[in-house]
């Protein structure tokens, strides 16, 4: 079983390979716009929704709105429009006036900076919760999305089976340090290297640390 202080080396050495690429959509928000509420908008826009989709429609939809005041003054069919092609486009352009909606009514316009309040959000789960605690208010927080809970688990650092399983095993042995930096550089690594299907072992950094727990087929 992989430890505290093998993940720490783990981690050190993705991060020095995934340096030169681009971060995933929703840290690039955090960047970009210092702003919790994008953040929260571009978490939901991610769903089921991969990166090179979610940067552009949550930019377009921003040049619409970039606050919750004026995301209800915009009409649905025009949010659907911003953000279409994303998954659930129809579904989560509602959602978003919805939030906003709740945001101006319980908390002043602003997001909520803890997790136990953010999830009181329709629509909300543990995993978009601690991302916009992450890349929204730089706290602590471990957001656990496909690719945290398959490769936390390839890796032999935890043995659980579901994401939710995932984020209770990594808050008791993942190092703090660690807690902020861990969803994003999975995220890459998760998307360039260590795939679902045919991992690329072979290219991979950390291939003599990892467990290879369940991997049949890799090039």
């Amino acid at each position: 079983m992989m430890t505290g202080r093998s993940i720490s080396r783990v981690v050190a050495l993705i991060r020095e390979a995934v340096k030169d690429l681009p971060d995933p959509s929703v840290t690039l928000v955090g960047k970009k716009w210092k702003s919790p509420y994008l953040v929260l908008i571009s978490c939901l826009l991610s769903l089921r929704t991969k990166d090179s989709t979610t940067l552009p429609a949550s930019e377009r939809l921003f040049q619409l709105a970039d606050s919750p005041e004026a995301m209800v003054e915009v009409k649905v069919r025009d949010i659907e429009r911003a953000i279409f092609p994303v998954g659930f486009y129809h579904t989560k352009a509602q959602r978003i006036k919805d939030i906003s909606k709740d945001l101006l009514e319980r908390f002043q316009g602003r997001a909520p900076d803890t997790l136990d309040a953010l999830l009181t959000l329709n629509g909300v789960g543990r995993k978009t919760a601690n991302l916009v605690l992450v890349e929204g208010f730089g706290k602590d927080g471990i957001c656990v999305d496909t690719h945290v809970h398959r490769i936390s688990n390839r890796f032999g650092f935890v043995a659980t089976r579901s994401p939710e399983e995932t984020e209770q095993a990594l808050r008791r042995s993942l190092p703090k340090v660690l807690w902020k930096d861990y969803n994003a550089l999975l995220v890459l690594w998760g998307q360039n290297v260590c795939r679902p299907v045919s991992p690329k072992c072979d290219a991979c950094v950390v291939r003599a640390l990892c467990g290879r727990v369940g991997v049949k087929i890799h090039r």
